[in-house]
């Protein structure tokens, strides 16, 4: 779970789709989308289990009952998300699993339930499963779950939800274990200290995972550790980031010398801005009043699809992220990350600055050396 904080400015658009995503269907009134590289590992395990001793067609069935699993066990985050008064945005199901991305940042004792809800999940499933085929007496041993054939498709179903709940109950952050061991830390210490030992614990993990699996030649299971070891340090680095930016308005950070566009100018207008200034996403204007916000790639779009004649109001994007220059800018942070690279901060319906992703990493860059040297003992002279 990657969590978000609330979007709630009317210039908001709340439904922005993780990149590399595609398709979408709605679960229960949640978007489930799915990442492109899922749907690759989806077709590479059909076509890997074709050889052996069961037919195709079960075959199809056993991968794709797995991923109804893992949507399964992210929906169960999503019902007790749902409890706790927190709405899922969206659910994207990616190579090594699902994210289910709340609407905001889960408190510890919520996240502990949340977290803890998909592997039980997967052990209800496991266990209604083992219990079907008790009852028929129609169970196999664990020595003829080692050949897959379509007479032990039930056994390997139930086998495969206790791998998954196994797997995601390791203290590995930011797994469903990772976030467990966070939960329980941060009853004792800061979120944000609570968050860096969780995800120091899961980069641990994550290099044993991956030396054991180069080792042992499961490319499988260094491709898990991989991206176990990136989403650790993305969580870690985030954690940082909110320490920093804790009780900071965003006035401090935003940027106040900036231009704008008309409602009315051309394409041709914002590609001569954009050449001579260094700025890359533009508000647009009519009179006072922001109607949209043209980036760099939507400005190339329009110079290909429209050219350089076209109105930047037909190449705005009107659905954008506004931000007032009181509100926090460590509850800014995920909202920025999940808008894009630019967020307008608004007063009043005024526009009185631009807080980008470029300038937000260099405001904490001076932070972080003013606290170190604000810390770091006077030199005698």
């Amino acid at each position: 779970m990657t969590p978000t904080e609330p979007q709630e400015s009317s210039g908001v658009t709340q439904s922005r789709r993780a990149p590399g995503s595609i398709g979408m269907v709605l679960v229960f009134g949640v978007p489930i989308r799915f990442h492109f590289t899922f749907l690759l590992l989806l077709a590479f395990l059909i076509f890997l289990g074709v050889t052996g001793r069961q037919s195709a067609a079960v075959n199809v069935i056993y991968v794709l009952v797995l991923f109804t699993s893992v949507l399964l066990h992210e929906l169960g985050h999503a019902a007790v998300a749902k409890r706790h008064g927190v709405r899922t945005l969206e659910i994207v199901l990616y190579p090594i699993g699902g994210v289910a991305r709340p609407e905001r940042i889960l408190k510890a004792g919520e996240e502990l339930w949340i977290a803890l809800a998909g592997p039980v999940v997967n052990l209800l499933i496991a266990s209604a499963i083992l219990g079907y085929l008790a009852w028929q007496h129609s169970l196999v041993g664990l020595k003829e779950l080692m050949e897959a054939t379509d007479e032990n498709l039930l056994e390997r179903i139930a086998f495969g939800n206790f791998v998954l709940a196994l797997f995601n109950l390791l203290p590995a952050y930011p797994m469903d274990g990772g976030r467990v061991l966070r939960s329980i830390i941060a009853r004792f210490r800061s979120e944000e200290d609570a968050t860096r030992i969780a995800a120091r614990t899961g980069r641990v993990f994550a290099g044993f995972m991956g030396l054991y699996g180069l080792l042992s030649m499961n490319f499988m299971l260094l491709f898990v550790a991989f991206f176990v070891y990136l989403g650790a340090s993305q969580e870690s680095s985030a954690a940082e980031g909110r320490a920093l930016t804790h009780g900071i308005p965003v006035r401090e950070a935003m940027i106040t010398d900036f231009r704008t566009l008309s409602h009315g100018d051309t394409i041709r207008d914002a590609a001569n801005l954009l050449i001579s200034t260094s700025q890359q996403d533009f508000p647009v204007v009519l009179g006072e009043r922001v109607t949209g916000l043209l980036g760099r790639t939507s400005l190339i779009r329009a110079m290909v699809s429209e050219g350089p004649e076209g109105y930047v109001s037909s190449a705005m994007e009107r659905e954008y992220l506004a931000l007032a220059p009181d509100d926090d800018l460590a509850a800014a942070l995920p909202k920025l990350a999940q808008a894009g690279a630019c967020a307008l901060v608004v007063k009043e319906g005024a526009l009185v600055g631009i807080l980008t992703t470029e300038n937000l990493s260099e405001f904490l860059l001076l932070r972080r050396i003013g606290i170190i040297r604000s810390t770091a003992p006077a030199r005698k002279t």
